[in-house]
């Protein structure tokens, strides 16, 4: 797939709402300080395909776009009294909680969108561009890269100071058994199996809802409550 010329993308739409929600969701709210975080990711997406970092600019543009829509879906159904999917319900659940720090909300948020809407974001890019999975990965890898420098300044500027030792250990603790670099890897698994399982529209309807869970799940176990 080559890159085309004059491509309109789509993206400054994503940038747009993201940015509305920034303004809408009060600052402390969990959803806030993901969407904060995910508006970053975005913007340095848009500017490297801008910069021509990205072999494919509509691989990249598509990949994006798919990726924000399930985050936006989750928000809309939500804010709609419909259940989200089993991913985002623990940020959505406890996005108020008072003992839950924002390092949390972020990295929960991270693990919820890597976790499983990536991957089937990567399906739904290689139905949209009628390619397969291996078509995209220089594009994966791409935005999986700018994710991971950014849960890094995450971490910096999130993580309480000296002066809140008691609370650090634990979340260090807690946060320290989850990776970024392991769930990008794990989703690109589960980006190909769904795609060789597209034939077999119930086997992959069940993988895709124990993938759901399962990541739910570490969200949820991202989000325990920690002592003042």
């Amino acid at each position: 797939m080559g890159q085309l010329a004059h491509f309109t993308t789509p993206v400054d739409k994503v940038v747009s709402r993201l940015r509305a929600l920034d303004e809408e969701l009060p600052a402390r709210d969990g959803i806030a300080v993901f969407n904060r975080v995910y508006l970053a990711v975005t913007e340095a997406v848009d500017r490297s395909v801008d910069a021509g970092r990205f072999a494919d600019a509509r691989a990249a543009i598509t990949l994006d776009v798919r990726f924000a829509e399930r985050y936006l879906a989750a928000v809309d159904a939500a804010a709609n009294g419909r259940r989200p999917p089993a991913c985002w319900r623990p940020l959505f659940q406890l996005r108020r909680h008072p003992g839950v720090r924002p390092l949390q909300f972020a990295l929960s948020g991270i693990n919820a969108h890597i976790g499983h809407d990536l991957a089937l974001a990567v399906v739904d890019a290689c139905r949209t561009l009628d390619c397969e999975p291996a078509e995209l990965e220089d594009e994966f890898d791409r935005v999986g890269d700018l994710l991971v420098s950014l849960e890094e300044r995450i971490r910096e500027e999130l993580m309480p100071g000296p002066d809140l030792f008691q609370i650090a250990d634990p979340l260090t603790h807690l946060l320290g058994s989850w990776s970024l670099e392991r769930a990008r890897e794990a989703t690109w698994t589960a980006a190909r199996a769904l795609w060789a399982l597209r034939g077999l529209p119930d086997v992959a309807e069940e993988f895709t809802e124990r993938l759901d869970a399962a990541v739910g799940l570490a969200g949820r176990m991202m989000l325990t409550p920690l002592p003042d």
